[in-house]
């Protein structure tokens, strides 16, 4: 091992390095499958494709690639604004909304630190809290759900960030508006609270959190274009929070951390309100048959506010490789801790039913 290596943060050594859901183009490699015969329901990415209006703004901007982009995101940051009644100075936009996590982290975690999470939250945050010498404290979540009450408690002197994700990833569980506001009264001025709402726009009358930045709180909310608007290959996303932390965060960003294609795509997708609500339609006529389908086959599985579902199967790896090998992409939950659970995105009707036919297939062979 070379001597550098050496001098690496010693709380790297542990840390495990993200594991995305499957590609279907290396599916395709592997199997020997033609990738027009793959679905894939693993990454909870809008089956409908990309707003029709952020394609052609994207065509158009594709024109212009040899001109760096607007490092400041003007435009974009000004059509969030306006869309949820906030202030430019209010709004960061982010290479996704995952790096959102990253800025907090450069600009308010130490070594030392702590940060609290659910149990069975995205993994991302830990991950992140760990690059930063922190250490995560993970508060079990009786039925999958975020016990903000137990979260509140686990508060130390030492803590820095609570993250709160609501719909949450991998469950699909939410918490309400009154559980929110109580917790809120419970947060002391030293810890900031991220709601990651990267599946809001599925909830039907969501809970209110914008309503915290507006009080001065320290609240960071975080959202993106990857799921409903379609848009997951841009790597796009923003966060919302008050003018004093969104200064800090933008010292941290790097200088041109969103592409003028992104930005563009994301300002055309945010205001198809047609687009997002055939989505909604897509993926509520989408949940209720996979759930159903589920109970049928008398499998236990997390009702679900977001555009996916969590659902025992047995042996979560060996359903994942049985229905890998017949060209339905789903994903294992064994990094989550759960290795008898399976994830699976909603997507159209046909795939859907693809799918349900399959597992059961599967499910027979096991």
């Amino acid at each position: 091992m070379s001597s550098i290596v050496k001098e690496a943060h010693p709380w790297l050594e542990s840390l495990v390095v993200y594991d995305p859901g499957k590609p279907i183009e290396e599916t395709a490699r592997e199997l020997g499958l033609d990738p027009s015969e793959i679905i894939k329901l693993a990454s909870n990415e809008n089956p409908l494709g990309p707003s029709p209006k952020a394609v052609e703004a994207m065509k158009v901007a594709a024109e212009g690639v040899h001109i760096y982009p607007d490092g400041g995101g003007y435009k974009l940051r000004t059509a969030i604004a306006e869309k949820f009644g906030m202030d430019r100075d209010n709004v960061v936009i982010s290479n996704g909304s995952n790096e959102i996590i990253e800025l907090v982290g450069h600009g308010f975690l130490s070594p030392g630190d702590n940060v609290i999470a659910a149990q069975h939250a995205f993994v991302v945050y830990k991950l992140m809290a760990t690059l930063f010498g922190a250490e995560t404290i993970e508060v079990p979540d009786p039925g999958f759900t975020h016990d903000l009450e137990a979260m509140a408690a686990a508060i130390t002197p030492r803590t820095r960030m609570i993250f709160i994700a609501n719909p949450n990833n991998p469950t699909g569980t939410l918490v309400g508006q009154e559980e929110i506001d109580r917790f809120m009264e419970k947060v002391p001025d030293h810890v900031m609270v991220i709601f990651d709402e990267a599946y809001y726009e599925f909830v039907e009358d969501a809970p209110d959190t914008i309503k915290y930045i507006r009080e001065g709180r320290n609240v960071v909310i975080m959202r993106t274009f990857s799921k409903i608007q379609g848009l997951a290959g841009l790597r796009i996303g923003f966060g919302l929070t008050t003018p004093e932390i969104a200064r800090v965060l933008q010292k941290c960003r790097q200088p041109f951390n969103t592409n003028s294609i992104a930005q563009a795509g994301a300002i055309a997708g945010l205001a198809d309100d047609e687009h997002q609500q055939a989505t909604r339609d897509l993926n509520d006529e989408g949940r209720a048959y996979l759930q159903q389908a589920f109970a049928d086959l008398g499998l236990e599985f997390v009702p679900s506010y977001a555009n996916f579902i969590l659902v025992k199967v047995g042996d979560g790896d060996a359903v994942f490789s049985g229905m890998l090998k017949q060209g339905v992409i789903i994903r294992a939950m064994r990094s989550y801790k759960l290795p008898e659970w399976v994830r699976i995105s909603v997507g159209t009707m046909p795939q859907n039913e693809r799918c349900i036919a399959t597992l059961r297939e599967v499910l027979a062979q096991l």
